[in-house]
């Protein structure tokens, strides 16, 4: 191909992708309904339990490499699959909300899952371990469908508060998968929480297909492989998506980081711990899903980036914290709440700013953030077990602080870019 019939293709990639962008708002925003607090909870519940099914491995590493008889790497590189899968399924099936009624999608996922699930329960050897884990991640992808699905029924003044509550929910289901599944894995085997898992996904389908409220927002008759292309558009068009993509894989990435390594520390001297005290430490999640409720208002009346930085701030003193005193439990507890609360703070601020770009493309725009967004804990679960195979904690807290270092001095420099082209963009 010449070089003016593939810049001719560039070209009208970009046109399909800026043209559904400049959309009017008006229509968009007519959708916009206002959604009762039942709704939003029940939102918010049905995100917890679903994204619950990515995070039952954690707690259950040490336990699962123990039964396979495989090493760290191998074990750890299991959780990055799932990690992985996830990321795919954002980028191959979240993009069909702006196209398909969004209540049928999520209730369709939700059937997939749970025959995953079962996948995962029955697995005998690390390679149907290993396809079931990325099964796990690649149908979990409810949470990333039901956000923008409340997001599109909230009114503009409410949006980050909305966004906020169904996020909380999501993080508390996060909170209680490590536990719920680090006393299972304990006392009854880590089979026993995925059979536990497909029946409650089972129940779930049924459940929101009688209770979520009817998806009538306008759908784009554009197809699969236009879709596709123009998250490209996206990605080239709005700094803003580009910003909070890169500083939400590189915060994600940390805090992969940390709760991969997590058991293997907790099972070396000076602790000598199982998985169920890997779980009790998730309910240092508390912090971050307070923090949700706190930065969607936040975001609702004032700039939410501010937030994005505090949130990096906080999890780069959490590290340094662990570093230094990560050898008593209470450095450790103290440590992981300021890290979850660092970490919600700038999820939350991220969402908040990409969903107030494009009404008529919230899916995709999540679809390009949460990619970005578990590519990076994707790969942060890869140097987690990388560095404690080199040399255990210090490694894993000297590259989660390198991680969170390089986020803040883009934050800084790019803080100067967006600044720029606000001050050049002539008012309308």
């Amino acid at each position: 191909m010449d070089a003016h019939a593939s810049s001719s293709k560039d070209h009208s990639d970009t046109t399909l992708a800026t043209n559904y962008l400049d959309e009017s708002t008006e229509t968009a925003s007519s959708q916009a309904t206002t959604i009762s607090k039942y709704h939003v909870w029940i939102m918010a519940i049905a995100c917890g339990l679903s994204v619950a099914n990515l995070y039952y491995i954690q707690p259950l590493l040490a336990a699962m490499q123990h039964s396979f008889a495989v090493s760290v790497d191998q074990i750890g590189f299991i959780a990055t699959l799932g990690q992985l899968g996830y990321a795919s399924g954002l980028l191959l099936i979240v993009p069909l909300g702006d196209k398909y009624n969004q209540r049928t999608l999520i209730v369709s996922m939700l059937c997939a899952v749970a025959a995953a699930l079962i996948f995962m329960a029955t697995a005998s050897t690390i390679s149907t371990l290993a396809i079931a884990s990325y099964a796990i991640g690649i149908t979990t992808i409810i949470p990333q469908l039901i956000v923008p699905f409340a997001a599109s029924l909230a009114r503009p003044h409410e949006r980050g508060h909305i966004v906020g509550t169904v996020m909380s929910g999501l993080l508390i289901g996060v909170l209680l998968a490590r536990i719920v599944s680090g006393f299972v894995g304990e006392h009854f085997g880590w089979q026993t929480i995925y059979w536990i898992a497909a029946a409650m996904m089972i129940a779930l389908a049924i459940t929101l297909r009688l209770l979520l409220p009817t998806d009538h927002s306008s759908k784009k008759a554009m197809s699969y492989p236009q879709l596709l292309r123009s998250l490209w558009g996206l990605i080239t068009s709005e700094q803003v998506l580009q910003e909070a993509s890169i500083l939400g894989a590189l915060a994600f990435g940390s805090f992969s980081l940390f709760w991969v390594s997590l058991p293997f520390l907790l099972e070396t001297p000076p602790y000598h711990y199982g998985s169920d005290v890997t779980g009790l430490l998730s309910l240092a999640g508390i912090a971050g899903a307070l923090a949700a409720l706190f930065v969607g208002k936040f975001a609702d009346r004032r700039d939410a980036r501010y937030a994005n930085g505090f949130g990096l701030i906080i999890m780069l003193l959490s590290f340094i914290l662990m570093w230094f005193i990560g050898q008593w439990i209470i450095g450790l507890i103290i440590g992981a709440v300021l890290l979850d609360l660092g970490a919600q703070s700038n999820q939350i601020a991220n969402q908040s700013r990409i969903y107030s770009i494009n009404p008529a493309a919230r899916n995709r725009l999540n679809t390009v953030y949460m990619f970005a967004f578990f590519i990076g804990g994707s790969l942060g679960s890869l140097l987690g077990t990388f560095g404690w195979s080199i040399a255990k904690w210090n490694s894993v807290c000297g590259i989660a602080c390198l991680m969170l270092i390089v986020a803040l001095a883009f934050y800084i420099f790019n803080g100067k870019r967006l600044r720029q082209q606000r001050a050049n963009t002539p008012e309308p």
